[in-house]
């Protein structure tokens, strides 16, 4: 995954998740925040760029006071590919198992991926 720290690849991005509202509102709220002055310590994750499958935002790790705190530890996701959002949740480091989490999205298929890769691992999820 790679992270979106350039106001122009940030600005790019916006409008680009612009034209698939509403299924893109998750992400695009925190894209906008980050491209904007980041007073909340985002990250905007996507796997490739420009042409991109899966964004992710989250808080950046160093901001996570309490590995326990789902709340806090909150993932918005925006996928394109269903195969792409399941590599993401299941083999890369941009989703920790390490701590509680909640992930949002509003596309269908997301809460499925998500069980699937989680019994695949042996984990809980509610």
């Amino acid at each position: 995954m790679q992270i979106l720290r350039c106001p122009a690849q940030l600005q790019i991005l916006e409008e680009t998740l612009r034209k698939s509202l509403p299924a893109t509102l998750p992400v695009l709220g925190t894209v906008m925040t980050v491209a904007r002055g980041n007073p909340a310590a985002h990250e905007v994750l996507v796997d490739s760029w420009p042409r991109f499958s899966v964004v992710l935002t989250r808080l950046c790790p160093e901001e996570h006071k309490d590995p326990r705190d789902y709340y806090t530890n909150q993932l918005s996701v925006f996928y394109r590919d269903e195969g792409a959002l399941r590599a993401l949740l299941g083999g890369t480091e941009a989703v920790s198992r390490a701590r509680a989490f909640q992930i949002m999205g509003m596309q269908e298929g997301l809460d499925e991926a998500v069980q699937e890769v989680a019994g695949a691992r042996g984990l809980h999820v509610e």
